[in-house]
């Protein structure tokens, strides 16, 4: 290897940290849901913009931040929730041990061509080098097959960054990512913005507002974020174990849970929708009792606490209510 700090990480080993989660900003990444950070800012390639002034004209409720040089810290430290080893200058020892003693979460981008080994070395030293907050990232065009990988490996949280390419947003969650990050979009004006409030109630999932309406920073950047947050919710549902503790913690996992079901079910509808179309008889007249209780057993061996007994009156109302909307389709 070329690299001192690299060298100096791989011969320390990828040593498992006692924490698995790190606490970003108001979220909890590693454990519990997914999440996603639309709060990634790149000081470089600025010229000499002032890091305060910059930082301070990004209202979203987590900022992870790229610094350009050592004189960019201290604003970093005050203004950001956590700080980014960007993925183009891990080799820059002075910085990265700067960055890394900020006192502040670290999240390890992995350098193009690097390996898992060289990048968990990476993430070894930030933590020796600050208090061992330490979450990694997988960037630019990214390997998902590291993600899960390096989460197992290290036991630190992994996070993908989408910016590039919102619609792997599935895929990432799918192969183990804690959660997605997004770049805050440049501002389309000089004009500072108005800082703008999280509405929990008025925007599904915590998309901030502006977003879900597709104002504030660009509809795109809105469309981006819900698809992240499709992602982390659907996929999440389906894939990510989660234990809470609390009672607000519960009833979030379960409307994440319903979520998925809502459309699944609503796929499934459009699908016997499309039965009915292609059978000889359809309706509630070519109903078949003997794949219908196939079904039903297919689905107890992926629901055993359940069981048929109980899955039989579910899946019987799910079909019934299909075919209900397929002869109201066929009516119109």
């Amino acid at each position: 290897m070329s690299s001192t700090l690299e060298r100096h990480a791989v011969a320390q080993g990828p040593a498992v940290p006692q924490r698995h989660a790190v606490g970003l900003g108001e979220l909890r990444v590693g454990e519990g849901p997914a999440v996603v950070i639309r709060g990634r800012v790149s000081l470089r390639g600025r010229g000499h913009a002032d890091a305060s002034a910059v930082l301070r004209e990004r209202h979203v409720p987590v900022v992870v931040v790229e610094p350009a040089t050592a004189a960019d810290l201290p604003a970093v430290a005050e203004l950001a929730d956590g700080v980014v080893v960007g993925a183009s200058w891990t080799r820059d020892i002075p910085l990265v041990r700067a960055a890394a003693a900020l006192g502040l979460p670290v999240v390890v981008e992995r350098r193009p061509g690097a390996s898992l080994e060289e990048w968990l070395g990476l993430a070894g030293y930030c933590a020796a080098e600050g208090d061992g907050r330490v979450i990694l990232c997988e960037t630019g065009r990214p390997d998902l097959g590291l993600v899960r990988a390096a989460r197992s490996a290290s036991g630190r949280p992994v996070l993908v960054d989408v910016s590039c390419d919102p619609g792997l947003s599935p895929a990432a969650v799918a192969a183990g990512a804690d959660g997605l990050i997004l770049s805050v979009p440049e501002p389309v004006t000089s004009t500072p913005s108005r800082p703008r409030a999280v509405v929990p109630e008025e925007a599904p999932y915590g998309v901030p507002d502006g977003a879900a309406r597709g104002s504030g920073d660009g509809g795109q950047a809105g469309a981006d974020w819900r698809v992240a947050e499709e992602a982390v919710t659907l996929v999440g549902a389906l894939l990510r174990d989660e234990a809470p503790t609390t009672l607000p913690a519960c009833r979030q996992a379960i409307d994440r849970v319903d979520a998925a079901l809502a459309t699944l079910l609503e796929r499934r509808a459009a699908l016997a929708g499309r039965v009915q179309q292609i059978k000889p008889v359809g309706g509630f007249a070519g109903r078949d009792a003997d794949r219908e209780r196939a079904v039903v057993e297919r689905m107890a061996v992926r629901a055993p606490r359940l069981g048929q007994a109980r899955l039989a009156p579910i899946m019987n109302a799910v079909i019934e209510a299909g075919l209900h909307l397929a002869e109201e389709r066929a009516a119109h």
